[in-house]
This record gives structure tokens, sequence and C-alpha cells, in this order.
């Protein structure tokens, strides 16, 4: 229908007496982010206009942050089922079977523009919220993750948001008593205006049965638990769901504040009514808070609720129907609850100092009927809110976008030639040593230790971390239970998680950058030896209004689902976060890179064969597995200094196509890594990314405290080639001599059963001498003490915030 059709019918029922209204609808609309379009649909389903809560309930449930009203297209193609999948995405979260009765839960959601206007309280509840996810599905969180984005360091503002956000999520993470074990941040000048806060939580089943949110039960009651409700996080979903400007610090009141204490009462006092069986469905209150959790628990269990306002405990006087739906306060849950358990449950919740109060009951009819002061303020089909909601339709232009046709001609023949005197011509006959390259790379935020951000987490907390975050390429957890059919014999299983995106990549080639995401999260689990088992994700994607953030976003996705569909990792939910745009005044609006992260967990059988990044001891031997150091020349387009950190940060350019994406190659060469690090074959495991060959030698050597004494082979390959390209399966892994012979002798088993499709490149050995050497025809390229390799990449971050 053309916009001035749309136009027409507006004006009609406007000016209909039949839809008439006591409110101005125009500036309503805008307040609540719908079109009015929106506005004809909901008069139509309605068959009359809707009251002032009613348009407000429906602002913060067809937003794109509850109905994802321009994404759910493109998510449908996910692979969503599997062997192990039991929950997959429409649940508050994912479970995923991992064996000996045992379910994991897992989810990753946004918390970017509350974050961008308060950081400390947008990342605290956005800890909070996800970890509601998780213990709603009866499971106890054991873990979170995070996902950061931020502007450059050099300005005061992103060091200001970078400091506020991690010292919420430490805050809340430190004080619920959930350990923050991994993560990944990155800098870029898009997300100056605009910093991306996502926070990934998991947990393990405790009851018997998993809690799921849709109701059932005519008449049962329906159960408020948890904190009071205020006037804090006014229109969050619909805040969520534009873009920034420089009006947005107007919204701060959207922004929720959070108690960590109240809310380790609330996961105890939750799991301990969930085992009784008197709990029928449960849905936490997050974003459009009781609107939402009212009508998707009716939504999903083909039933009403009746919702009765005068019974909801409330922290502020003389609240509204208004606010009282739209409220976003922190620690609420709403509960279905067998007929005759209230008083159980009251004095359950009691005892934990919690809120609990009968507000409502299950209706035959499909409706939210919603009472305040006695008089009926709010009547709607359940679906229409929760289920039925629109869904933006987009026209996708096939052809790629100009910006990225322009950036897809650069190639590496337009750089400097290299001279093999030890120095780089960078431009201009500006040179530089292959000391101070691979020094500035190590000084740069974006690949520097984080280490300043998670020594304010406490990892440690429930004394199950097996690896501190920085000392692997993937979290790991010890699995535990108080379940009888736990033994000692099994008691070695672990649970490793990790996120991932290079936004770069995605930026200039939103498939190959989304397919890369998900296969450097699953080699990044191999390197620990987990298997990996299924993933969440977060689309942070600008406006899906602009043909190229629409473009972006649905390339993305076609990605992900190619890898996760090879790489056999089905997704089981996650949370897309649009309109990540900062307008500034005058008027130019900033979009983000398009950032999909990747959360992805893996099974381990046994932590104590885990490897580490870090040499282990003098004299082990150091391998390459996957593409050999010879893929690096021209015609093999896996591997490549286009779109790499080493072109960005040395060269000054953001440019080029990222590497071809092997998913198959990925599978094979994982598997390899999986295989012998159970089998104890290998030491140490370290992938390359960010930065390449030098960029992971000297992280596995800042890590541990040895050198390495590196001879790369005779190569018609340019040197920036060898040192910084990115791209491919390409594993670091080291082994003593005795295990070299076993690697060589197991890769040509491997070799005989099936012709293998990758290589094992012996690259050098550990020393002991603290210096990292590179060298190649007995002429050396690289020559850096360990100590000033540690000194750059660790302090990199804490000098730029305490200028």
């Amino acid at each position: 229908m053309s916009s001035t059709s749309k136009n027409n019918d507006f004006n009609q029922i406007i000016d209909s007496p039949k839809f008439s209204v006591e409110y101005d609808v125009l500036s309503s609309l805008k307040q609540e982010g719908l079109k009015k379009s929106d506005y004809v649909e909901i008069c139509r389903r309605l068959d009359r206009a809707p009251n002032r809560n009613e348009l407000g309930m429906f602002g913060v449930m067809w937003s794109e942050h509850c109905c994802y009203r321009n994404s759910r297209p493109l998510l449908k193609n996910f692979p969503t089922t599997g062997n192990r999948i039991l929950v997959g995405p429409g649940e508050n979260a994912g479970v995923v079977d991992i064996g000996l009765g045992q379910k994991l839960v897992f989810k990753i959601e946004s918390h970017n523009h509350p974050s961008a206007v308060e950081p400390f309280q947008g990342a605290a509840t956005g800890v909070g919220g996800i970890l509601r996810d998780i213990f709603t599905m009866g499971a106890r969180p054991i873990a979170l993750l995070n996902a950061l984005r931020f502007g450059p360091l050099e300005d005061e503002k992103n060091i200001s948001l970078l400091e506020g956000v991690v010292a919420g999520i430490s805050h809340y993470g430190n004080c619920v008593g959930v350990p923050t074990v991994g993560g990944e941040v990155g800098f870029d000048s898009s997300y100056s205006g605009n910093p991306l806060v996502n926070a990934m939580a998991l947990g393990l089943m405790e009851t018997e049965e998993i809690v799921c949110s849709g109701a059932s039960g005519i008449d049962f009651p329906v159960l408020y638990v948890g904190n009071t409700t205020g006037r804090d996080g006014m229109g969050g979903a619909s805040f969520a769901s534009s873009e920034l400007s420089k009006t947005s610090i107007d919204d701060r009141p959207a922004v929720q504040v959070g108690d960590p204490f109240l809310e380790k009462g609330l996961i105890e006092a939750c799991l301990e009514a969930f085992k009784t069986g008197h709990v029928i469905a449960a849905q936490d209150m997050g974003a459009a808070g009781l609107t939402c959790s009212c009508s998707e628990m009716a939504s999903k269990g083909e039933v009403g609720i009746e919702l009765n306002l005068d019974l909801v405990p409330a922290r502020e006087k003389e609240m509204t129907a208004y606010e009282f739906l739209l409220s976003e306060s922190q620690e609420r849950m709403l509960f279905v609850v067998k007929p005759g358990s209230e008083e159980e449950l009251r004095q359950l919740f009691m005892r934990w100092g919690l809120y609990v109060e009968v507000v409502g009951k299950v209706l035959k009819q499909k409706v939210v009927k919603v009472i305040h002061k006695g008089q009926v303020v709010a009547n709607l089909p359940a679906s229409a809110l929760a289920d039925d909601t629109p869904i933006e339709e987009h026209l996708l232009n096939k052809s790629t976008p100009e910006y990225l046709q322009e950036h897809w001609k650069w190639t590496e023949d337009l750089l400097p030639e290299n001279l093999n005197n030890g120095i780089i011509n960078i431009k201009n006959n500006l040179f530089i040593s292959w000391n101070n390259v691979l020094l500035n790379l190590l000084n740069t935020p974006s690949i520097a230790s984080k280490n300043w951000i998670y020594k304010q987490y406490d990892y440690q907390i429930q004394s199950n971390t097996v690896v501190a975050p920085g000392e692997a390429d993937a979290a790991v957890i010890r699995i535990r239970s108080q379940n009888d059919f736990i033994t000692s014999s099994n008691q070695d299983r672990g649970i490793a998680s990790v996120v991932d995106c290079n936004d770069r990549w995605v930026y200039l080639d939103p498939q190959r950058g989304s397919m890369s995401a998900v296969a450097e999260a699953a080699r990044n689990l191999s390197c620990v030896g987990a298997e990996p088992i299924a993933i969440t994700n977060n689309l942070n994607f600008s406006s899906p209004d602009e043909p190229v953030g629409f473009w972006q976003l649905s390339m993305s996705c076609q990605g992900i689902t190619n890898a996760c569909t090879i790489l056999n990792t089905p997704v089981t939910g996650g949370n897309v976060s649009l309109y990540n745009d900062t307008k500034l005044p005058n008027n130019t609006v900033i979009p983000i890179h398009p950032t999909p992260v990747i959360g992805m967990v893996g099974l381990i059988e046994d932590i104590n064969k885990i490897c580490k990044k870090s040499w282990v001891k003098d004299g082990d031997q150091i391998w390459m597995i996957g593409l050999p150091l010879e893929a690096n020349i021209k015609k093999d387009k896996r591997i490549s200094l286009a779109a790499s950190s080493f072109l960005e940060y040395i060269h000054g350019l953001k440019t080029g196509r990222p590497p071809e994406i092997d998913l198959y190659l990925e599978k094979e060469v994982q598997s390899f890594l999986r295989k012998i690090i159970n089998k104890g074959i290998i030491n140490s495991a370290h992938d390359l990314g960010d930065g390449g060959l030098a960029v992971a030698l000297a992280d596995c050597c800042i890590s541990s405290g040895y050198g390495a004494n590196i001879v790369l082979p005779p190569s018609k390959s340019r040197l920036d080639r060898l040192l910084f390209a990115e791209g491919g399966p390409r594993v670091l892994v080291s082994c003593s001599s005795n295990q070299s012979l076993e690697l060589k002798k197991y890769y040509e088993i491997i070799s005989i059963e099936e012709p293998n499709v990758f290589s094992i490149s012996h690259l050098g050995t550990v020393n002991n001498q603290k210096k990292l050497l590179v060298s190649q025809a007995n002429n050396s390229i690289i020559d850096v003490d360990i100590l000033d390799l540690k000194d750059t990449y660790k302090e990199c971050i804490y000098k730029k915030i305490s200028k």
C-alpha cells in the first residue's frame, strides 16, 4: 500500500466519530514510537480506537525490541533443531542436553541504548535481565560473559562510558554471586555515540522439568513476585527501538535501576518455588514489564489473563495504569500457579524478603484484561500484542552497496613493497621496524589485553571457574550438580563458552564476516578441547529502514545460517538490537558497524585435558595446524591482509574484502584439534585472529613468560602477509619432542583414512631467552623482549584511561 493510501486511511479514522479519542493521536504515536499505519491497524483489529493505556501497550509490544518486526522474516531461516536442542527460540532462553541428565540454559541480550545514557545502571540491569531469563527456566546461573563496543579512547566521553559500563557489570555480577568469566571488547569510531553492551548468561537446570512461559489452567491464580513497581524504566522497549540523538539524555528516566542483592534472593526463591511443582508458568518482567509478561504468557498458552493493578506492589504513590503497565522496574516475575498453593508460595517468597501478591487469574477468553481502581482500563487480544504483530516489508537490494564495491577493489599490490632489512615502508618512505609494527598492534585497544576490565570482575565466585579470563581462547566452567547421579568419575566435565565478532569484517562483508564470527567462536571452543554444540546471537545493527542497513542485516543472517548449518551449531535464541545510529546536531546519522555477536557453548568431557594458550616449557616444539604458511601466496583467498588489523592500525586503511570462509576446512581442522587435545598430544593451543601470526605468537609468549624462536620457510609471499595476514582456520600448538612425533604420526594415520585438506607445519621452538625471535633465510625479522611485549600489551587500556 502506498504512503498516500496509508495517510488517507489514517485521516479517515481520525475524522470518524467511531474512532474518536480524548488524546492527541499524533503526539501520542510519536511518544510510543508507532506509525500512522500502526494506528490504522490497531483500530482495524479492535474495531474501535485504543484508549491511552492500550496505545502505550501496543507501543512497547510492537517495537522492534519486543516483536522483531523488521527481522522476524530473516530469523526464521536459522537452523534451530538438533540432537541436543531441548528448547529453541521463543522461550526466555535456549536449553541444550549436555548428557548425564543435565541441561544447560543460555542466552545473550543487549542493553545498548540504556547504557549510552546511563552506563552504570544500563549495563548493570542488562546483567540482571539476562540472569532472570536463565533462572526463569528453572536453571541456576553459573556464568556471565559480555561483548562490548566503544568509540576510541582518545575521546573522554568514550572513556567515561567504558568505565561506567564495566563498573555496572562488575557491580551487579559480583553482588549477585555469578562469575563473569569471559567476553570481548572492541573499539571503533562508529560506536562513539552508540556503545554496545551485550550480556550472555549460562545456567544449569535444577528443576526436573523445564519451566516454560505459556499460561494454562482457567481461573488459575496469577502471582506477582519480587520487587515493587516504580516509575523507573518507563518506555524502555520503545527507547531501545529508536536512534540515539543529543536529546536522548532526556530519556534518562527510561533506564531501570537494579538491585543485585534482591535478585540473589529472587534466584533462590524462584528455584525453590519451581521445585514445589506449584508453578505452572513463569515469565520475568523485562522489556515492557507487566504488559509483556502477561500478554506473552497468555498468547503462548492460548488463554487470557486478567490483571488487577490495584494489587500490584508499588513503591511510588498515585501511579497511573499507564505507568504500571509500562514500568520496567527490575527484579520482578509473574507466575501462574496451582489453586491452593498461594499461601505456601507467599510464605516462601516472604522468607527471602520479597513481595508476593495474587494480582490476577487465567481467563478462557484470549485477552489481556487490565483493571485499575475498579475500572477496566485495557482489554486487548493477547495475540495482537505478543504473537500476531506487524512485520515490516523491506525490498532487499540484491546488488552489493556502492560503498562495498569500492572497498572490494582494494588489493595488496597497492601497499608499498616490503624491504628485507628488518624495516617496512608504511607510506611515502616512512619506515618502521617489524618490531615496532608488532608493538604498535599490541598497543591497540581492540587487540591489547583487557586485564584492566576483567580484573574488576569476580570470576572465581562459585569456585567452578577452570580458566581465568585471558588465559585461553574460551572460558571454561566445571559442571557441578546436586543430583545423585553425579559421581566422582564424571565431576570432571565442563562447559566452555565464548563470544565473538570481528565487526570490521562484517562491515566490509556482512555475509563473510558473520560466517567468520561463527567459525571463530567454534574454533576458540575447539582450542580448549570443547565440542561446539549451539549458539545464541545478538544482532546489533543500524536502521533497517535504510536500504544498506537492511541489506547488512539480511546478508549477516544468511552468513550465520550457512555457518551454523555446516558446523552443526543450531541457534537456540538471542536478541535483535536495531536502530543503533547516532543522530548528530547537523542531522547527520552515523550507523554503527554491523555487529552480530555470536555466543557459543561447548561440552568438555574432561577438564583436566583442556589446553590454554601459554607455552608450557622450554624446548617445546611450535606447530601450526590448518592452512600452511605457504597458503599465504596470493592465489589462496582464504588468507589476506584485506580487512586486517595490520591494514587498519599500521596503514590507516579500513578496506578490502575479508578472506573467503572455508567452513568445511574449519570443521576438519577443529575436529583434528579436539582429538589431539583429548589424546594429550599437545600442551597448548591458540588460534590466529586479529593481527595474524605475529600477534598470536606474541600472545603466547606474553601469557607464559617464555620466548619463541620462529623460522619462517622460504616463501614468495610478502613478509607482511606472512606475519600479519588474517583468515582461515589456523591454530598455533606446542608440544614436546616426543609429542611432536605423536602429532606427525597421528596426522599421517588420519591422512591414510581420509586425505587431509589441511596441513601441520613446524614453525620453531619455545625458548627461555625471554625473547620473540622471528627469522627467514638467516635474516632477523623480529627480535623483541617479552617484557617489552608484555608492558605494551597489558598496560595499553589502563594508560589510555588514566591520562
